[in-house]
């Protein structure tokens, strides 16, 4: 269960995964790995890391000198791992016990869309960004929502757990004017569809001057 959720009481992957379920964190690794800042002294914060926390222990690890994951529930093991540190609990409960300008890169991969209320965590993200930090989000469109839903409610090969705990799907239309609420610039939201459409994946890089002034960014960032 993530932050606000009403049914789920488990994390992601805590129970059995499908080859779909695979495939998808597959195909985020990709994306992340993409945009990540190439360095090797990353400070990173994913939220709703699953219980297998995959992102920090596999993508992002290589080029972290810390990493933070927040979800209900985390494999005892991966507690242990050198330079990862974990917090079970729910994302809103979570996030205000970060410091200000703590994180060079947050994650939040399928994870906006279990969401009650999603302004107030985005706002929460700027705020533990450190200036120029990354901002990473990947959601399901609601093209994705039709496959989806399929996939869970008629064919079994994804959990249903997961689609009835969904809040919310995202187009460019719906995730834009989101993050210009939570203080974003547009000049700083870049925005793309992969999973052939059924999944929208968002870059943001935060300002110094994290609040918005207002004026529009480039074409190519607006939906």
């Amino acid at each position: 269960m993530l932050a606000g959720s009403g049914y789920r009481g488990h994390s992601y992957g805590q129970q059995r995964m499908t080859i779909l379920d695979r495939v998808g964190v597959y195909l985020s690794r990709r994306a992340i790995l993409r945009d990540l800042p190439r360095r090797c002294d990353l400070v990173a914060l994913d939220l709703g890391c699953g219980y297998q926390a995959k992102h920090l222990t596999k993508t992002l690890y290589p080029y972290l000198i810390e990493g933070v994951g927040v979800d209900l529930k985390v494999r005892d093991d991966l507690k242990q791992v050198p330079r990862l540190s974990f917090v079970e609990s729910a994302i809103d409960e979570a996030l205000p016990q970060f410091p200000a300008e703590r994180f060079d890169v947050v994650l939040m991969i399928s994870v906006l869309e279990h969401l009650w209320d999603p302004e107030s965590v985005l706002k929460q993200c700027g705020r533990v960004l450190k200036g120029e930090g990354t901002l990473l989000i990947n959601v399901p469109t609601w093209r994705g929502k039709r496959f989806l839903e399929y996939s869970a409610f008629r064919l079994g090969t994804s959990p249903a757990e997961e689609m009835d705990d969904h809040k919310m799907y995202y187009d460019k239309r719906d995730l834009w004017p989101l993050l210009v609420t939570a203080g974003f610039k547009p000049s700083q939201i870049r925005m793309r569809y992969h999973k052939l459409g059924l999944n929208l994946f968002t870059v943001v890089q935060k300002s110094p001057a994290e609040l918005l002034e207002g004026g529009k960014g480039r074409d190519d960032h607006h939906p």
